[in-house]
């Protein structure tokens, strides 16, 4: 389910193949890009909204770690378009993050600065989707290599299954 391996930095770049069953892609993407909901199904979501400065669409997002490791938070960008591909429709998220003067560093939140993700979905071709994802981050501190091989082996595949309930809630609530 869930590729990662090392940089020359010691940092991990993780690569994601999924299915999620009976998630059409238009409905993963809503989901996904929906952050009022994501609150409601992600556990490890401290803050999330996004706010305008300068004309630019920003995300912030504080995550939740385990005891006694500090939360991490991050100021990023996104957009997320529908591309098409030789007739196959492709849902495609970008996601990077940027240094935004009005979101200041908080104390005891260690603030991630250098943080990538591409995510696309499309048709398992059934009623589902297939979903890869790329996500690189600099989570800064000391990261034990527990919580790497926990969110190699746990985290990743728990992280789909919430999605996939989140995905069936969200078309009960349309």
């Amino acid at each position: 389910l869930s590729i990662l391996f090392p940089q020359q930095s010691g940092l991990y770049e993780y690569k994601i193949f999924g299915g999620l069953a009976d998630c059409p892609p238009k409905l993963c993407a809503d989901v996904y890009m929906d952050l009022e909901f994501r609150k409601q199904w992600d556990q490890y979501v401290k803050e999330l909204y996004e706010k305008t400065y300068d004309g630019e669409k920003i995300i912030y997002w504080e995550v939740k770690y385990p005891f006694p490791l500090s939360n991490r938070d991050y100021v990023y960008i996104r957009e997320c378009q529908e591309v098409d591909v030789d007739g196959r429709k492709i849902w495609v998220v970008l996601a990077q993050s940027v240094s935004v003067p009005q979101c200041p560093e908080k104390p005891g939140v260690i603030r991630v600065k250098s943080y990538k993700q591409s995510l696309a979905i499309e048709s398992d071709g059934k009623t589902g989707s297939k979903v890869y994802m790329y996500y690189f981050d600099n989570p800064g501190g000391m990261i034990p290599s527990w919580l790497v091989n926990w969110a190699a082996k746990s985290g990743v595949p728990a992280f789909l299954k919430d999605m996939q309930k989140a995905c069936c809630n969200y078309s009960k609530r349309a």
